[in-house]
């Protein structure tokens, strides 16, 4: 038996068209280049094309990748974004939303311009990409796969992360609600739940006390690395593999959500 073209039967992407709204952020990054090792054709979205290009020297080192800026909180910039990737590479089968930040405000302190772009950033720029791309993906007929990136404080209330927590947590039920939604017409809908990677977005929160605090919740006792992502994208993404999964949220986390006492 031939291991090598069996996986490949199963996870490869050849042929396939990934857009990674939020592709030039660290986890996005490095799950971009795994989209590409595995034969996708990967298209980084993000505002800044300097950010993307020693990404983009990776992925194009193990496959074929490019970049477009776009906003993820316009509709108009995405449809653009859209209409962009369709004429370049003909179709888009694979969406990831990862577009994302973060802030340690206390609660008391958060302001309302500083809840209403958490919210924007974190939630409103997932509901806009699943609203683009999930309408072309429904009328196409084909299928596809979207991946939209949560949290464990979706399921688990972080502390000094308020705002950031309630976005997840409305992006994991949108993930469920487009699932039910749209499985008819074999549009799979799915969350990528990390545990913690450090990353730009909560490297402000990740002080000593709360570094401690997590380790002691995490049975592996470390963080989790950016690759170690790669492997459940895939799973997702693929037709083969993933044919039966949606609705789904699945953890990387070394065990933290199984941790209580």
């Amino acid at each position: 038996m031939n291991t090598e073209s069996y996986t490949d039967s199963l996870f490869g992407l050849t042929g396939r068209v990934a857009v990674i709204i939020g592709g030039t952020g660290e986890l996005c990054g490095a799950i971009a280049e795994g989209l590409a090792a595995a034969g996708a054709e990967v298209v980084l979205v993000g505002r800044n094309a300097e950010k993307a290009k020693a990404r983009l020297e990776r992925i194009n080192a193990k496959g074929r990748g490019w970049f477009h800026a776009a906003e993820a909180t316009s509709k108009a910039e995405l449809t653009t974004l859209l209409d962009a990737i369709v004429k370049r590479s003909g179709r888009v089968d694979i969406v990831i939303n990862g577009a994302g930040i973060n802030s340690p405000t206390p609660f008391f302190e958060i302001t309302e311009d500083e809840f209403n772009k958490i919210i924007r950033v974190n939630m409103t720029s997932v509901f806009l990409g699943c609203q683009v791309f999930g309408k072309y993906l429904v009328d196409r007929g084909e299928g596809g796969s979207i991946i939209n990136i949560g949290s464990m404080s979706a399921w688990v209330p972080l502390s000094k992360v308020f705002t950031y927590s309630a976005t997840k947590a409305a992006v994991h039920n949108l993930s469920k609600n487009l699932a039910r939604e749209w499985a008819p017409h074999k549009v799979r809908v799915n969350t990528l739940v990390p545990g913690f990677f450090p990353a730009e977005q909560n490297r402000k929160v990740l002080t000593p006390d709360r570094v401690a605090s997590i380790m002691g919740r995490t049975p592996m006792k470390r963080f989790g690395e950016a690759r170690e992502l790669v492997a459940a994208t895939l799973l997702l993404a693929s037709d083969s593999a993933g044919s039966f999964i949606t609705g789904a949220e699945i953890a990387v986390d070394g065990g933290f959500n199984a941790m209580c006492i």
